[in-house]
């Protein structure tokens, strides 16, 4: 099956790197090619799935996605080996309607991803391995939305039960059964707070930076949560005073949500357990992968003749390497 896959893409993969870096959609056997998302978007049948290569796409906020439709990028990040760099999307992908079951993974999105609007609620969305400015549920009965290592850059918005794993992101607010667990969470607006307006909820083994004050909402779980900050939380959490991000953390780009960081080798993790015996924040539960690689295959290297030969065959030679 798995060398099937491989070959469906390869497949799918050439005939972009002939068609200038199109966007595929496969909906079943039958795969089409378009020239920009707006486009693929509209023309993908329901349950189709839309290959991103790397580079930039525009996306207008007139553009609401109404049907499953699973969105896969190469990675959000610039710096792996891809030869078409990062897949970036400029501007917002918004959930609505018809679109329960939907999936974006490895992008870049310059704006917000939106799920749910005020005629109803959207649900089993997965979010994995992106780098989105933010999360807004516009609908408190949108369920089963799955956020998984991914960085949030702003304050991101949820409703109902949603479930946010191992990712690197800005402050919290609102849910209601929501599961928030192994994230590094910090800061950046309301007033101060990590999370606001959580109820009901289980949020355990997070690492939470320059939290403070304290928590206003009930009927929450917090355990194991580690605090760098003033103040104390929920169960038995660990308050770090005195100590800076810098003195626990490795990263190449100080405290930005957009950096890779870890414990640094120095760290006693031993003090950092959490209820599932794994090390809190990024490096227990489901682990974290920086690279932001979607599982599939890439292109690490292309060499494409610029016109066909004298028996009219193109020469087209591409390397290729499989997702984490």
């Amino acid at each position: 099956m798995k060398k099937l896959f491989l070959t469906l893409f390869l497949t799918v993969i050439t005939t972009a790197v002939l068609q200038a870096q199109q966007i595929s959609v496969v909906s079943g056997t039958n795969t089409n090619l378009y020239q920009t998302l707006q486009e693929a978007i509209e023309n993908a049948p329901a349950g189709s799935v839309i290959y991103l290569p790397g580079g930039g796409f525009q996306i207008s906020d007139d553009v609401k996605i109404t049907k499953k439709l699973t969105i896969v990028g190469v990675s959000h990040r610039a710096d792996t080996d891809n030869a078409d760099g990062a897949t970036t999307i400029a501007g917002h992908l918004q959930f609505i309607g018809e679109s329960s079951g939907s999936a974006v993974m490895g992008v870049y999105v310059s704006g917000n991803i939106y799920v749910g609007d005020a005629d109803g609620g959207v649900d089993n969305v997965t979010i994995k391995y992106c780098n989105v400015n933010s999360i807004q549920v516009n609908n408190g009965e949108s369920n089963d939305l799955y956020v998984n290592q991914c960085y949030l850059r702003e304050q991101s918005s949820i409703a109902g039960n949603v479930k946010m794993e191992n990712n690197i992101m800005n402050c919290i607010g609102g849910g209601n059964g929501a599961v928030i667990n192994n994230n590094i969470i910090f800061w950046r607006t309301h007033d101060g707070f990590s999370i606001h307006h959580c109820t009901n909820s289980s949020i355990t083994n997070n690492f939470i930076l320059n939290w403070w004050n304290g928590v206003y909402e009930v009927n929450n779980c917090f355990v194991s949560n580690n605090c760098i900050g003033t103040g104390s939380w929920g169960e038995n959490p660990i308050i770090l005073d005195g100590v800076s991000f810098d003195d626990i953390f490795e990263s190449n780009n100080g405290i930005a949500i957009s950096s890779d960081y870890s414990l640094k080798e120095n760290v006693d993790r031993s003090k950092f357990l959490g209820t599932d015996g794994k090390v809190i924040g990024i490096e227990g539960g489901t682990g974290f992968s920086n690279k932001g690689l979607a599982p599939i295959p890439y292109i690490v290297a292309k060499d494409v003749d610029e016109k066909t030969d004298a028996s009219g065959m193109l020469n087209v030679k591409i390397r290729v390497k499989a997702g984490e």
